[in-house]
């Protein structure tokens, strides 16, 4: 999958998001388990619930816990607190990535020091959102969850730094069944823009990250969580540690043996492997000298040091210079 972008670092993210439910320092453990599981990065959510809903905006369908407002206003961080994500981050050695939900957000990150935002799916069409991170030049992933490809375009268009630009397949169900994942899209988003391009995977396995990585995708991101059953909107649809873990070695596994292309014609590491299980060709039974070798003169048996079991055309019809027994294992100068 060839792009302009090919050489953006490859990145596992643990979607922390909003599963701290306000407490700093469960955001600061997320981050140091979600490190030692393998993320080279963490994404977070920056919610100012004043600057980005009304108070009666309504509550998504996977969570009604308590109003969209409220939830946001009462897990928000301060910017001290951010900062202290940020040093958190760095001592950890994964990348502070967060998604802005409103101008001020992006102030308040660019005053943290963010280095890569992720756009989510739902402000794409927030194009005065989408102008001012442009305006920072600074790395963007792209969500497409919720986009069609006019909403995309435009959006992309507003990104004009393409180069620093990942576009992330995505599908906004929660928890995403196989059959809506949309790998197919991966190649597609490719093709249109000729960005790199990234999966956030809302599954509850690992099958599709493994799939999109295999395909091409150089970002996974990833939900995270202590616990499944832990409060919130988004921690029954994420992965626990354990399994995180597992699919960061998979992840980067995969990438590995897509980085480490394979020549079928260099058999130099398999010359011992040759040798004990090929075939060469071997005297089926007792043979005079001067005998005219016809094929049922001929067995076939290991180790593969001989004339190769493929070549035994080229015996049929020579004859022989001296006496052999069964089991002989034939050399060229055997013949005349």
């Amino acid at each position: 999958m060839a792009s302009k972008n090919a050489k953006h670092e490859k990145l596992i993210i643990a979607e922390i998001g909003s599963v701290h439910d306000g407490s700093f320092g469960n955001a600061c453990k997320l981050i140091e388990i979600a490190s030692k599981c393998g993320a080279n990065a963490v994404k977070f959510q920056t919610h100012i619930a004043e600057s980005e809903t009304l108070i009666d905006a309504p509550m998504p369908p996977y969570f009604s816990g308590e109003p969209r407002y409220e939830y946001f206003k009462r897990t928000s961080f301060t910017i001290e607190q951010w900062r202290g994500l940020l040093e958190s981050c760095k001592a950890n050695n994964v990348l502070f990535v967060s998604s802005p939900f409103s101008l001020e957000a992006v102030d308040l990150l660019e005053n943290v020091g963010i280095s890569i935002y992720k756009i989510p799916s739902g402000e794409n069409t927030n194009i005065p959102l989408l102008e001012k991170i442009a305006k920072t030049a600074k790395p963007v992933l792209l969500s497409s969850g919720m986009s069609n490809w006019k909403e995309l375009d435009n959006a992309v268009k507003v990104l004009s730094h393409g180069e620093h630009v990942v576009i992330m397949q995505c599908s906004s169900t929660y928890p995403c069944p196989p059959e809506k994942v949309g790998l197919n899209v991966l190649g597609e988003m490719n093709s249109r823009y000729g960005l790199s391009v990234g999966f956030s995977d809302h599954t509850i396995g690992m099958a599709a990250g493994f799939a999109a990585a295999a395909l091409g995708a150089v970002v996974i991101e990833k939900h995270f969580t202590f616990s499944r059953y832990m409060y919130g909107s988004d921690a029954a649809n994420s992965m626990e540690p354990d399994d995180f873990a597992s699919y960061c070695h998979g992840v980067k596994e995969i990438w590995t043996m897509l980085g480490n292309p394979v020549d079928k014609n260099d058999l130099t590491s398999y010359k011992e492997m040759k040798n004990i299980f090929e075939k060469s060709v071997v005297a089926a039974m007792p043979i005079s000298a001067g005998t005219k070798i016809e094929f049922r003169h001929l067995a076939f048996k290991k180790p593969g040091n001989g004339i190769s079991a493929s070549e035994y055309t080229s015996i049929v019809g020579r004859l022989t210079k001296k006496a052999v027994l069964k089991d002989h294992l034939f050399k060229w100068n055997d013949f005349t």
